[in-house]
């Protein structure tokens, strides 16, 4: 039941992720729709409901986005948990692409994950200076990408809202 279900707007555009169970109580409370089934399905004592696997609200919702925070978890979400320098999956920590001592600013585009290694080595210089390369340069990730990075496995249903 730790399965994730696609929420979209009224519009068909894809807006977040909930539990089947918050899906389910949006389903029975015709508060949203069935868009797609997922394999299974959820049992009452007397019936049985096909699980969803992306449901649409009946109502357009405004949502005013504010992109993604920039947290310290989400970095490491959008790097695969993984040291952009090396690959290591073990003591990791956030490395500034352009030293704050030297006016580098925190954003999406200058923070990557870096193993404690490889951000000691790498110290106050950049990467060049250092002699070290960044295997995906950073990049602030798009609300569809994050999602599918939230999400773990996905189900084939969500490949045409979330591209």
């Amino acid at each position: 039941m730790d399965q994730k279900v696609l929420v979209l707007n009224g519009d068909y555009t894809a807006i977040t992720l909930c539990s089947v169970q918050k899906a389910f109580v949006l389903l029975f409370l015709d508060k949203a729709e069935m868009v797609a089934k997922s394999d299974g399905s959820l049992r009452t004592i007397s019936q049985a409901y096909p699980k969803p696997s992306i449901i649409r609200l009946q109502r357009y919702v405004r949502v005013p986005y504010k992109g993604i925070a920039l947290s310290r978890h989400n970095i490491f979400k959008r790097d695969h948990f993984e040291c952009q320098y090396c690959g290591s999956t073990k003591n990791l920590t956030l490395d500034h692409v352009m030293p704050r001592s030297r006016g580098g600013e925190s954003s999406w585009t200058n923070l990557l994950t870096a193993c404690a290694r490889c951000n000691h080595a790498k110290g106050h210089h950049t990467p060049n200076e250092a002699g070290m390369t960044i295997r995906q340069m950073p990049k602030k990730p798009t609300l569809a990408g994050f999602l599918k990075l939230s999400a773990g496995t996905i189900d084939q249903n969500w490949h045409a809202y979330l591209n």
